[in-house]
């Protein structure tokens, strides 16, 4: 959990660049990454945070196979669930891309292949429709982590008491602003690939990077920028806190 959340301190450092004009960096996680890899410790660092990762992603798996039991309800115990199958993806991508970086492997940036499994489904019959979908159901994604911020919910995965009295109100704070923030993130990405889906030009669709060089390049972009920044720091703290006092 505490290397999942150092990639989205990366995130938020690299948010904050391009709100600062410098768009050389990718900020996407595999950026993250990257950053991580130009320091003078960076393939040592790259096999702990890719070790952490692999790690977080069993944890996830073992959380969607039988997991979140103090959920009562059917259908939301299902959601934390399928959200854990998520993480366990996303851990072992940025995992595998940790050790490609540290192995000096070429990798393609998240845009890029968004780009190509875009242009694959837009190749397809009713290949317009089918990305019309994925973006619909990415919005959708951005929407349900975002409530999750909203409404507070991801204190019902926490044991509050495990904190010290003085952190948990912070913790309530930063969790509110990441869970928000990263649905906002999500949000924006399934935005472009809903334009791509329209126009039928998979250029038009991104990842992180891309979707967030575009937004800065929008009337008071910096400021949106500014949050989904924050968001990600918020998301970074949470997953900090969450290591220490997750149930299960």
């Amino acid at each position: 959990m505490v290397c999942y959340g150092l990639v989205h301190v990366l995130l938020a450092a690299l948010t904050a660049q391009v709100v600062l004009g410098d768009t050389g960096e990718k900020t996407d996680q595999k950026g993250a990454v990257a950053t991580l890899a130009e320091t003078s410790l960076g393939p040592v660092l790259l096999w702990v945070l890719a070790l952490g990762l692999f790690a977080f992603a069993v944890w996830q798996l073992a959380m969607a196979a039988g997991g979140y039991g103090w959920v009562t309800k059917k259908r939301k115990r299902i959601y934390r669930r399928c959200g854990s199958v998520g993480r366990a993806i996303t851990g072992t991508v940025i995992g595998i891309a940790a050790i490609n970086y540290a192995t000096g492997t070429s990798q393609k940036s998240g845009t890029e292949q968004s780009q190509t499994w875009t242009a694959r489904l837009l190749a397809l019959p009713f290949g317009q429709v089918l990305v019309g979908l994925v973006a619909l159901f990415v919005i959708g994604l951005g929407v349900m982590v975002a409530r999750k911020g909203v409404k507070k919910s991801f204190e019902d995965d926490l044991n509050m008491s495990e904190l010290p009295p003085a952190t948990r109100s912070w913790v309530e704070r930063l969790g509110r602003i990441g869970w928000i923030g990263k649905g906002a993130s999500y949000a924006l990405i399934g935005v472009l690939v809903a334009f791509a889906a329209i126009n039928a030009d998979p250029s038009e669709s991104g990842g992180m990077d891309k979707a967030l060089h575009t937004l800065a390049a929008q009337p008071y972009g910096v400021i949106a920028l500014a949050v989904i920044a924050v968001g990600f720091l918020g998301f970074g703290a949470y997953c900090f806190a969450a290591a220490k006092a997750h149930k299960g």
